[in-house]
């Protein structure tokens, strides 16, 4: 097994340390012709969702990235990851273009929804298919406002929906990549696995 990580901009060397932890092997993506590598699945990290589209369509990325996803590429957003897979954003500013996302979960994602930096926190929470109460560290993070029949909601924190899964793509508003459990990893893993 060999999964692509999003190393555009981000938390994505956090995300390379646990699957290193649980013996994974992976590598980053920058540029097209890292894209070309054989793999089984891809991981968006957390960060700036903005900057990273933009990056995505200037190094020629989105639309491979898309076509690939939706081709049945399994793939795990958090926080930024979740945006730029979710079709609809709420939060942009109106005056700005809408900025470019990969789009491909039929879902509408609530941007900085907790707030600035001092809207961060953590908690624990349940989490649908995974056994006790998981951590969940949330930075100036988005949720799910709305989301279709085809999206599965897989964890919810004061009302809010946090984490979702539709078909091969697994979304958290949170950054399981900075807590030292491993299992929300391990869960993506096993969507990779079953492919």
């Amino acid at each position: 097994m060999r999964i692509a990580v999003l190393a555009l901009q981000g938390a994505f060397l956090e995300h390379e340390m646990l699957l290193n932890k649980l013996g994974v092997d992976c590598f980053e993506v920058r540029q097209l012709k890292d894209w070309q590598q054989e793999k089984d699945g891809l991981i968006i990290p957390g960060g700036e969702s903005t900057t990273q589209g933009k990056l995505l369509r200037e190094l020629g990325l989105l639309d491979p990235i898309r076509e690939a996803i939706e081709g049945g590429l399994p793939v795990f957003g958090t926080c930024a990851g979740l945006i730029l897979l979710s079709q609809k954003v709420e939060g942009n500013s109106p005056a700005a273009p809408e900025p470019p996302r990969i789009g491909t979960m039929s879902m509408t994602a609530a941007r900085n929804a907790y707030g600035r930096q001092l809207g961060s926190f953590h908690t624990e929470a349940s989490f649908k298919g995974i056994e006790g109460n998981i951590p969940m560290t949330f930075i100036r993070a988005p949720y799910i406002a709305h989301a279709s029949e085809d999206v599965e909601i897989l964890a919810t924190v004061d009302g809010r929906s946090v984490a979702a899964r539709q078909n091969n793509q697994l979304v958290t508003s949170f950054h399981p990549e900075l807590d030292m459990d491993t299992r929300v990893h391990e869960y993506f893993l096993k969507i990779v696995k079953a492919r």
